[in-house]
């Protein structure tokens, strides 16, 4: 019998009681699970340089990490984003690499929906009032400034894939107007979201009252939204980001509210994780901050373990995960779905 070693770098769940138990009615498995996310390189290739299948949710994984995977036949992102992951040195490596690109999709376009509601509505602001209003006993709903109705309104959505494609509708049925702008998409995604047209950036943010990003963090989008991109936007407009912190310059964002580029900005994800707490976005009121919660839900939480368990064992009997990464891969194994341990 082959026996396979499998090994968790680092978790978000409470516990991995599920996976253990899971595992321990497979006696030819041996399962070890850590939170190295922060630890000392030389201590993360320690732990896994002998494992044939490795789950990482955040840890980084560069080139000299990746090259110490003497026997690993197969790597598993925890999640929809992979810019912790060297996806090229997989493939030199001859590793295949997976993600879970639908595990969360509806939690984190329910968030961005929950964040444009916030922004235009803005809640924040309000229970400023309230609170007032309660030790005045007045109401003066001056501080707040401008509230405008969504409904008519244009929403840009900047990448128009399985989360982008679920504001689209949920929005569409609010009433407002949509201009996408995802050089990628494909005519089966435009015509399933009855779209014509596909804007450039550029036109997206001169035009778009309130614009929601949903593109992978890759070196074609770091700093998509930059101080340039900022200014290129209306004075009224609304700024989301539920994707990646790395799409936005953080330090222009706040620029740009403290001095009114734009009217206001939702963010739930943030260029380091945990953000610092000299983060300027925390002193900006017209900034609604989120705990990088959009992947959350009960039932999000159990759909990646069990699409990931499953990966594993398709792993162990020589079949394809769900979602490979680097399908250039396949070209190179010939014939194999993985590489010999």
């Amino acid at each position: 019998m082959e026996q396979w070693k499998v090994v968790v770098t680092d978790y978000i769940e409470n516990d991995l009681d599920w996976e253990v138990q899971q595992f321990a009615g497979m006696p030819d498995v041996t399962f070890e699970h850590y939170q190295l996310k922060q630890s000392p390189k030389p201590e993360l290739i320690e732990k896994i340089k002998d494992a044939d299948i490795v789950v990482v949710n955040m840890a980084a994984f560069d080139a000299e990490v990746i090259g110490s995977l003497d026997k690993c036949r197969l790597l598993i992102r925890h999640g929809i984003g992979y810019d912790n992951v060297d996806v090229p040195a997989c493939t030199a490596k001859l590793v295949r690499f997976a993600y879970q690109p639908d595990y969360c999709a509806t939690e984190v376009a329910e968030q961005a929906v929950a964040l444009i509601m916030c922004c235009a509505r803005k809640l924040f602001a309000s229970l400023d009032v309230l609170k007032d209003a309660s030790a005045n006993q007045i109401w003066n709903f001056a501080p707040m400034g401008e509230v405008h109705r969504l409904f008519g309104q244009t929403l840009g959505i900047i990448g128009c894939g399985r989360i982008g494609g679920r504001v689209v509708r949920i929005m569409k049925a609010m009433g407002m107007k949509i201009m996408v702008c995802d050089p990628y998409i494909d005519e089966r995604q435009k015509g399933a979201l009855g779209m014509n047209d596909v804007y450039d950036l550029e036109t997206v943010l001169k035009e778009a009252d309130i614009i929601s990003l949903h593109t992978p963090l890759n070196d074609e989008t770091r700093y998509m939204i930059d101080a340039p991109q900022l200014q290129m936007m209306k004075d009224s407009a609304i700024l989301i980001n539920t994707a990646r912190g790395g799409l936005i310059n953080t330090a222009a964002l706040a620029q740009a509210l403290g001095e009114g580029w734009i009217a206001g900005a939702g963010i739930d994800v943030y260029e380091k994780e945990p953000p610092p707490p000299d983060m300027p976005l925390f002193n900006a009121p017209n900034a609604t901050l989120s705990a990088h919660i959009g992947w959350m839900s009960v039932e999000a939480g159990w759909d990646i373990r069990t699409k990931i368990m499953d990966d594993i064992k398709a792993c162990m009997a020589g079949q394809p995960p769900r979602n490979t990464v680097n399908k250039e891969i396949d070209g190179l194994l010939g014939g194999k779905v993985y590489r010999d341990a």
